[in-house]
């Protein structure tokens, strides 16, 4: 999104009441705390540091505190959210297990249709698909061919079942005709290490986590997850160039618990988008991280994730995706 545009979003939502006159106004009175699903090291968490170095700044000098709380694909994390007072004290990093797919493979705590108060979408990630450097593909076509040879062969890892890392793989081979084993861990930091390893044979992993290890040859880059070009990666193909059709990408953002003040929401909105605009901050996630800065209203990313639950159940079941 335009750096002007967000900077109307935040300012119109920091205008958008009477700082005397609101309780909201006042918030934070003391440090937020930011549950993230995966283990340090990995794409989220990196996010989530960067969003918390520019936090403070909008909000009255308090800190953003992240903190990592793995297990169950996310799910462990977003039900212990659910559970708490919706005052914005405790916020999830979203992402599209949790909040819009694991409920289909799995019987969760909480709904999560109802059981969230959207509040910004944050970035979109771009993610790539990884083979360890000592098998001898140099393609797509040409791992899904070995694989079509050999099902249950080859290995992939993953931060989790219903964690976008299996979502995506799992997708891919259903989409492929092919058969792979799930090998789970605890991050996208985790995952990179099993294919320098050589533990696992593949994986979906972001770009940002895994660039470094690409140009430096120590892994291989077969194609990238979406069909939008990857700047980073120029010379890596789109996957949907092999497999017809499939095109993912990471996208993550800031929930609390269900019924959350609006005028609450929209504070906290307010100051997430500032942060967004922060220079260090943007550099940060857009040419360190690889990531799209989306930012925006309450109301656009309850549209997004309303898309993203009727998208990912429908693509489960026709893809015959089920819990590992």
């Amino acid at each position: 999104m335009p750096f002007a545009r967000l900077a109307a979003f935040a300012l119109a939502a920091l205008a958008a009441f009477p700082a005397s006159s609101q309780p909201a106004a006042q918030w934070p009175e003391r440090p937020v705390r930011l549950l993230v699903p995966v283990g340090a090291g990995g794409a989220a968490d990196t996010l989530s540091r960067n969003l918390s170095s520019g936090f403070s700044q909008f909000a009255n000098g308090q800190a953003l505190v992240v903190e990592n709380r793995t297990g169950a694909g996310g799910t462990i994390a977003a039900a212990a959210v659910v559970r708490e007072k919706p005052d914005g004290y405790t916020l999830f990093l979203a992402e599209v297990g949790p909040n819009a797919v694991s409920h289909t493979l799995i019987k969760l705590p909480y709904d999560p249709h109802t059981a969230f108060t959207p509040i910004i979408h944050a970035v979109n990630l771009p993610a790539v698909i990884l083979i360890r450097p000592t098998l001898p593909y140099k393609t797509l076509a040409e791992y899904v061919a070995a694989a079509k040879q050999q099902p249950g062969k080859f290995n992939y890892a993953s931060a989790g079942m219903g964690n976008w890392t299996h979502l995506f793989m799992s997708y891919l081979n259903s989409q492929a005709g092919i058969e792979q084993v799930n090998v789970v861990y605890r991050s996208g930091a985790e995952m990179l290490l099993s294919l320098l390893r050589g533990d696992a044979d593949t994986a979906i992993i972001t770009v940002s986590t895994s660039l470094g290890q690409i140009r430096e040859g120590k892994i291989r880059a077969l194609a990238g997850a979406s069909m939008r070009p990857m700047r980073q990666l120029p010379d890596v193909p789109p996957a949907g160039q092999t497999i017809p059709g499939f095109d993912v990408s990471v996208w993550h953002g800031i929930v609390g618990p269900a019924g959350m003040d609006p005028a609450l929401v929209t504070r906290i909105n307010g100051i997430f988008n500032q942060v967004l605009q922060v220079p260090s901050v943007r550099t940060a996630i857009a040419e360190a991280q690889a990531a799209e800065i989306v930012g925006g209203t309450p109301q656009q990313f309850d549209a997004f994730i309303k898309g993203e639950l009727k998208r990912w159940p429908g693509v489960v079941k026709a893809a015959g995706i089920k819990s590992e």
